[in-house]
């Protein structure tokens, strides 16, 4: 099964996509960080992707859009979040 491509939307000076980063560092998985404050035309891709959701991180894992860091924490202390980097579907 192959692992699913882990994009996190980020922006400057944010904490919350520091933490978000760290937690995928501490778990191995590589990621695709897109700086949203820099490109107008990424940061129209992220609010089609989530839904409208504007504030940063916006994380995705392949198709699944995560959420903020507070949902794939949430997530990870569910115990749902290693099988779905690992592939496998919620």
């Amino acid at each position: 099964m192959n692992k699913p491509e882990v994009v996190v939307y980020t922006g400057a000076a944010c904490p919350y996509c520091e933490r978000a980063k760290m937690l995928l560092e501490r778990k191995r998985v590589s990621y695709k960080e897109i700086r949203v404050d820099r490109d107008p035309e990424e940061f129209a891709t992220m609010l089609e992707r989530g839904g409208g959701r504007k504030s940063v991180p916006q994380i995705f894992i392949g198709d699944h859009h995560v959420g903020g860091f507070d949902d794939m924490s949430a997530l990870d202390l569910e115990g749902k979040l290693d099988p779905l980097l690992a592939g496998k579907p919620l």
